[in-house]
């Protein structure tokens, strides 16, 4: 019945098709094809890394740039530290502790074997030094002695650890303590600490701050981060290292250059030397070949596109994050956007609402593919506003069947 009378009435209010301006909008602009360039940049093959594991992706975008084994499973040494001190930046962040607050040091922490701040049982420590000793000394010590601040214990914080690893989709990774001491169970991958490093720099910069400091002297005795890189390249601002004798020697580096910030993980070489030249070389591979560029920002209106039977007839569409592109160096001219957008969209459409997808194709590869996203709402039209909607959807649908 309803299927009749809506038929009844476009029959009715047919001699107004001659008067009716029919509002159609073009579909979502897609970009014409670009000619082919013929001149396609070449990159080399990533240098030879000798390691375990490797991995080197860009901050922004994303994109990995040279891998190998990233998801093979290895003991992650101190570079457990990394996730320690993310939970403490999200504590610190939330107002649950702070940089001041006094810390009372357990036997326990005191204890710890390995690299040491040197702090006191029974003493009372600021929050803030012991991340300093944690960081930059890879005190194992302040490292517990945090991680009981927060959780009352070590064990606790390990559940912690492991619920924000799932959180941020670090599938790969298991951790048992918060120091990175040697254990069956206390597992990761290169790729779920390249995951990591870009949330640590990405949520919390300020802190992260922290991880270039190269010195840092706490009851008298002068320590030296381990990450040399710190002095052999200004570009680099950290992240960490790690080493155990059944893990090797590892580093989590990063580096910014001209706006392009890049992170390396290697994994198990076999000295303190490698492990820095190993990184050097990956990181600048990366500048040398690659170049990075930010095409939309998050929430960015990029298209107005027609919607039928709405109390406003355009919605706005945008993409929910910024989207980066990692592309070899030169062929920023060779880059198409598409969006790939459903020719009718009907009311009523909410705000956030997926409507499409953007595609960025670099010759016949997909950089990026990201949703579409409406920017606004558009609620139903009124009676009136649907039924002349209606009418002019039928006579495009009929000149589009008639070719004209």
């Amino acid at each position: 019945m309803n299927k009749l009378m809506k038929h009844l009435r476009v029959l009715l209010l047919f001699p107004l098709l001659l008067f009716v301006q029919t509002g159609l909008s073009a579909p979502a602009h897609v970009p014409a094809p670009k000619p082919v360039t013929e001149q396609v940049s070449i990159v080399p093959a990533p240098p030879s890394i000798a390691a375990k594991a490797y991995l080197l992706i860009d901050f922004d975008s994303g994109a990995v740039l040279a891998a190998r084994d990233p998801d093979k499973r290895v003991e992650p040494a101190s570079l457990t530290k990394m996730m320690t001190s993310y939970i403490v930046a999200h504590e610190l962040d939330a107002g649950k502790i702070h940089l001041d607050d006094k810390v009372t040091i357990s036997e326990k922490a005191w204890k710890m074997p390995g690299s040491k701040m040197f702090i006191e049982v029974g003493k009372k420590v600021p929050v803030r030094d012991l991340l300093k000793g944690m960081i930059v000394q890879s005190g194992n010590d302040a490292t517990v002695a945090l991680a009981e601040y927060v959780a009352g214990s070590e064990e606790v914080f390990a559940q912690l650890m492991n619920q924000y690893a799932q959180k941020l989709g670090m599938t790969h990774t298991h951790f048992v303590n918060a120091t990175g001491l040697p254990d069956p169970n206390h597992y990761t991958t290169a790729r779920d600490l390249a995951i990591l490093a870009r949330a640590l720099i990405r949520e919390f910069p300020n802190h992260y701050d922290w991880y270039k400091e190269k010195v840092f002297t706490y009851n008298g005795i002068t320590q030296y981060n381990r990450n040399k890189l710190l002095w052999q390249d200004p570009s680099v601002d950290g992240i960490k290292t790690g080493h155990t004798q059944s893990a090797g020697y590892c580093l989590v580096a990063s580096a910014k250059r001209d706006g392009m910030r890049l992170i390396s993980v290697v994994l198990g070489t076999d000295s303190d030397r490698k492990r820095i030249s190993e990184s050097r070389k990956l990181l600048n591979y990366g500048f040398r070949f690659y170049e990075t560029h930010p095409l939309y920002k998050a929430n960015q209106r990029l298209t107005d596109h027609r919607v039928w039977e709405g109390a406003t007839d355009t919605v706005a569409i945008g993409t929910p994050e910024d989207v980066y592109i990692t592309i070899p160096r030169g062929e920023y001219k060779n880059v198409q956007p598409m969006m790939e957008i459903p020719k009718e969209l009907h009311a009523p459409i909410q705000k956030g609402q997926q409507l499409g997808t953007l595609k960025v194709m670099l010759h016949d590869k997909v950089l990026v593919e990201k949703p579409l996203i409406a920017l606004n709402d558009v609620q139903e039209g009124g009676f009136f506003k649907k039924l002349m909607d209606q009418v002019k959807l039928l006579f495009a649908q009929m000149m589009e069947s008639l070719g004209l």
